[in-house]
C-alpha cells in the first residue's frame, strides 16, 4: 500500500483527490492547500485524509510515500525539489517548470534521491492516443506529413499563466509522445484579449528536421468546446476528437502515385476510401496515470511521462513563449 499526499486541491487537485482516494492499491494520507474551502471540498472526497495549509508539514511526514503537486504552475519546480529532498516519489502536473533551468533543477533533484520523477502529462494515458502511437509505430498510417491540433473553449481565466502554459502541455506532449523527437524550430503567435499580457489565444507551428510540421490552436476564449487532434499520413489520416464519442476514427484517404511514375504528379489519384472507428476501451485516463505512477514506483521502471521529455518540451514551451514576444519569428528550439 503506497501512501501518498497531494498539494493543491484546486479546480485540477481535487480529481487527484478524487481518484487516489478511490483507488485500492494506494492511500490517501494528507492534503495541503492554502485555502480553506478547498481543503474542505478535499475532506469530503477523502474523509480519513489530514489537511493543512502548510505543504513543508506534508512533505516532512514520514508515513508519506510520494506526493502528487498539482499546485499553481510557477511553484512546482520549489515543491518538486523539496519533495525529492525530502525522500518522496514525485507527480507534478504540467508544466513542470517555466523554464529550462528549473527543469532541470527538478531533474538532477530527482536523480540525487534516486526517486520516480513523473509528470502529469495526462494525454499519454489516454487509449485513443496510446492506440494512434501504435499505429504509426506499426506503419499502419504510412509516413506522418503533419498535425494538426486544437484546444479551445469558453473556460477559466488563468493569471499565473497564457495559453501556451497552460493548455499547450497537453497538445505538445501528444504530439512528442507521437513524433518521437524534438522539433528544431517553433513559431508563436498570440492576442491578449481579457488580461493585459495574458495570451487568451495562441497559435504555434513546429517544424522538425525530418520534415514533418505541426499546427496547434490554443484557447479559453471561443464558442466551442473542442479537444482535436489529426494526423495526416501517406497511406491513411486519423482524426482523435476527445469531445466525441467516436474517440478514434481512421479515414482511408489519401492521393496514390504509381511506382513507375513517381517523380510526375499529374499520375496522381485520389483515394476516398473508407471510415473506420476502432473499438476503443476506455478507461479515464486520469486514473490510469495514477495506476502507471504506482507501478513506477513498485517496479522501479521509468514512466512515460518522465523529467527527461518533460525537459525537452519545457524547452519548447520557453522558446514558443520567446516566439510570441517576438510577434511570430521562429525561434531555434535548440537555443532556448
Amino acid at each position: 500500500m503506497i501512501r501518498l499526499g497531494v498539494i493543491g486541491a484546486g479546480a485540477w487537485g481535487v480529481n487527484h483527490i478524487r481518484v487516489i482516494a478511490t483507488e485500492p492499491r494506494c492511500e490517501l494520507v494528507a492534503v495541503a492547500d492554502p485555502d480553506e474551502a478547498a481543503l474542505a471540498r478535499a475532506h469530503s472526497l477523502a474523509p480519513s485524509a489530514r489537511t493543512t495549509r502548510d505543504p513543508d508539514s506534508l512533505l516532512a511526514d514520514p508515513d508519506i510515500d510520494a506526493v502528487v503537486i498539482a499546485s499553481p504552475a510557477p511553484t512546482h519546480p520549489r515543491l518538486a525539489c523539496a519533495a525529492f529532498a525530502a525522500g518522496k516519489h514525485v507527480l507534478v502536473e504540467k508544466p513542470l517548470a517555466m523554464n529550462t533551468a528549473d527543469a532541470l533543477a527538478v531533474a538532477a533533484a530527482a536523480a540525487s534521491a534516486t526517486k520516480v520523477g513523473m509528470v502529469g502529462h495526462l494525454m499519454l494515458h489516454h487509449p485513443a492516443v496510446q492506440r494512434l502511437r501504435d499505429m504509426l509505430a506499426s506503419g499502419a498510417l504510412g509516413t506522418l506529413y503533419y498535425l494538426h491540433s486544437t484546444r479551445v473553449n469558453l473556460g477559466r481565466l488563468r493569471t499565473d499563466e497564457n495559453a501556451l502554459w497552460s493548455f499547450g502541455p497537453h497538445d505538445l506532449s501528444m504530439i512528442h509522445f507521437l513524433v518521437g523527437r524534438s522539433p528544431t524550430s517553433v513559431a508563436a503567435r498570440g492576442h491578449s484579449v481579457l488580461q493585459r499580457g495574458v495570451e487568451d489565444v495562441v497559435f504555434l507551428t513546429l517544424r522538425y528536421d525530418t520534415g514533418e510540421i505541426a499546427h496547434v490552436h490554443l484557447s479559453w476564449l471561443n464558442p466551442r468546446k473542442e479537444r482535436r487532434l489529426t494526423l495526416v499520413c501517406s497511406k491513411k489520416m486519423a482524426e482523435f476528437d476527445d469531445v466525441a464519442t467516436d474517440k478514434l476514427r481512421i479515414y482511408d484517404k489519401g492521393y496514390d502515385r504509381p511506382p513507375e511514375f513517381a517523380e510526375y504528379s499529374q499520375y496522381l489519384s485520389l483515394r476516398d476510401g473508407d471510415v473506420y472507428i476502432p473499438q476503443i476501451a476506455m478507461q479515464e485516463p486520469l486514473r490510469l496515470q495514477l495506476r502507471h505512477f504506482l507501478d513506477c514506483i513498485e517496479n522501479g521502471i521509468e514512466p512515460m511521462a518522465n523529467l527527461r521529455d518533460a525537459i525537452v518540451l519545457t524547452r519548447v514551451l520557453e522558446a514558443a513563449q520567446r516566439s510570441l514576444e517576438l510577434d511570430g519569428v521562429p525561434v531555434d528550439v535548440s537555443a532556448s
